[in-house]
């Protein structure tokens, strides 16, 4: 269950307190519909300019499904000035993202 860098974006032009989501399982296609409203809850309830800190240590998987709706939420994000951090990736997850070339898309950290 689950419970690119544009140079604007530095730590230094960032105001507002981050907001976090965890997440935690797999982000596959029987979560995405779930995962996906928690991403969208999190940049709506976010003040402007916050980042989106996706904390996924506890999180096992991730498919294309999840890769999606990350893409999808990035793409949200941008449009409403936040940006989307991946903290704590898996070796998976990385790879996933190194695969698809999708990591300059996102900032990711070591932990939350």
């Amino acid at each position: 269950m689950i419970s690119g860098k544009d140079p604007t974006d530095e730590p230094a032009a960032r105001s507002a307190r981050p907001v976090a989501v965890h997440v935690s399982g797999e982000m596959d296609h029987d979560h995405a519909t779930q995962l996906g409203a928690m991403l969208r809850a999190a940049l709506d309830e976010a003040p402007e300019g916050a980042d989106i800190v996706v904390d996924l240590r506890n999180s096992s998987f991730c498919d294309s499904s999840g890769l999606n709706v990350l893409l999808t939420t990035q793409r949200l994000a941008r449009a409403s000035r936040h940006r989307i951090v991946l903290a704590a990736p898996s070796h998976q997850m990385v790879r996933v993202l190194q695969l698809t070339g999708s990591t300059d898309l996102f900032t990711l950290v070591a932990a939350p």
